[in-house]
């Protein structure tokens, strides 16, 4: 028998440069530019403060992926805020992390954006009023398991499809920004001509600044996906910077123009009373052929969503890996090489998460959890760099980078607690702590080792799975 032979499996390192750019800008180009926009509008009052506001996340969000293009560049694991926190900080704020993602963030993130492809998906049958929230959900649990059974059938397949669908969506956000520039070469550009126009009505707080810049991230999360597979990343040293660097401004520019070409079009007032805001954008500039907009908004959904469940699901095969999740959800199919347990598990809380579900509500819980996280993940990088400035670095970034990212989520977490408390964030709070109720028993004093050793040894027949270990 060989060596090779006594090992385990190990997930393949299929994702090149393109792939990357691909998993990067298809999964934060989704549902949220083409729904965010009346919500960020309608936080801030006016096309300038909310023009400010998307520049903002641009900004915010090349600054954090360039921290943590210093921190994937150091630890080159998938798993992305998991493996950092565990690295520093130790197992059971590890633990915290992987448990909140994988049972909320990931699944409240994949179930916004199925919603949101099914809504566009319906908005063309039922023209002045919104569709049936029984019909909405059921197309979301359809195209839920269609993602879930490409990403668990090959990896390649995975990525092939979001490389479709990102060239898909940029066509169509392209759409959207020559058809402002025809709108504005007739019209001109009256909401955003006169600097006192374009700020009037604006609405200042820390609290509506707080959930604008929530709606305005939305739009652009997906960004540290890339971290979470980075052991299939093929020279991740390279394509991981290069991949965030090409994708992230791509992004942010696209935003900006389609928000100005949505401003040429709609006043203010129709932007916050619109439902879906691309569609009343397509039937205002494209008449009869408005329809194309749900279309365009329900592939970029979709691509989202491929993207979504590809990195959510290496969490939880991670986490698992580590002794953060049963052992189960840390084997890969024996032929296909995907971590198809793990998939499995994500796609049941995502249908859990999916049935009282609304998505302005999940947005909002979903920002201030991630952004909770993303400031723990940073204060890694900031305390490596004081206090263990001597590690190998292949890619460094200056120091007040990952401290302005910092400063960003701090306020992010506190604005909303600070400026309007309430409860929804006390519980938010308290579910991230029950964690310590899993962990301590099952985790630290490993209780009841044996307890899903026979279900684990059904699974693995049955789902023809087998241990994977780390490709790095």
């Amino acid at each position: 028998m060989t060596s090779n032979e006594n090992k385990g499996l190990r997930l393949k390192r299929e994702v090149g440069l393109i792939s990357a750019i691909s998993l990067v800008a298809g999964t934060m180009i989704g549902s949220g530019i083409f729904m965010s926009p009346q919500y960020v509008m309608s936080n801030v009052g006016s096309p300038g403060a909310s023009l400010i506001i998307w520049a903002v996340c641009g900004l915010v969000t090349v600054c954090a992926a360039l921290s943590y293009t210093e921190l994937g560049t150091m630890f080159r694991e998938s798993g992305g805020d998991f493996i950092y926190v565990l690295k520093i900080y130790g197992p059971l704020p590890a633990f915290f992390v992987a448990f909140t993602t994988i049972i909320v963030v990931k699944p409240s993130s994949i179930v916004a954006v199925s919603l949101s492809f099914a809504q566009y998906v319906v908005a063309p049958f039922y023209p002045g009023c919104m569709p049936p929230i029984l019909v909405v959900k059921c197309i979301a649990v359809v195209c839920i398991l269609v993602v879930a059974t490409i990403n668990m059938l090959n990896v390649r397949f995975a990525m092939a499809i979001q490389i479709i669908f990102l060239v898909a969506k940029v066509v169509g956000l392209m759409v959207i920004v020559i058809g402002g520039i025809v709108t504005m070469a007739q019209n001109g550009l009256e909401n955003l001509g006169n600097p006192d126009i374009a700020f009037e009505g604006t609405t200042l707080g820390i609290s509506t600044i707080g959930m604008a810049l929530y709606q305005g991230f939305w739009s652009f999360s997906g960004w540290s996906n890339l971290a979470f597979v980075l052991e299939e990343v093929k020279k991740p040293e390279v394509n991981l910077p290069r991949a965030l660097m090409i994708a992230i401004p791509m992004v942010t520019i696209l935003y900006l123009l389609v928000n100005i070409s949505f401003l040429s079009v709609m006043t203010p007032r129709e932007m916050m009373m619109s439902s879906a805001v691309a569609v009343t954008w397509g039937n205002k500039v494209l008449g009869s052929w408005g329809w194309v907009m749900s279309i365009a908004a329900a592939f970029s959904s979709f691509g989202t969503l491929n993207g979504s469940f590809f990195g959510g699901g290496r969490i939880c095969f991670i986490a698992a890996r580590e002794g953060h999740m049963p052992s189960i959800l840390s084997m890969a199919h024996v032929r296909r090489l995907t971590p198809a347990p793990a998939l499995t598990f994500t796609t049941v809380i995502a249908f859990i998460v999916l049935i009282p579900g609304d998505f302005k509500g999940i947005i909002n819980f979903f920002s201030f959890t991630s952004w909770f996280f993303y400031g723990l993940t940073i204060s890694v990088l900031i305390y490596l760099k004081i206090i263990k400035s001597d590690l190998p670095r292949v890619y460094k970034v200056p120091f007040i980078i990952p401290v302005l990212v910092l400063l960003v989520a701090v306020f992010l977490v506190l604005a909303p607690i600070i400026d309007n408390p309430q409860l929804e964030y006390l519980y938010v709070t308290l579910f991230i702590l029950s964690g310590s109720l899993i962990y301590f028993p099952f985790i630290h004093f490993k209780m009841c080792p044996h307890l899903l050793d026979k279900l684990t040894v059904f699974l693995q027949l049955l789902l023809e799975v087998a241990p994977a270990e780390k490709n790095i």
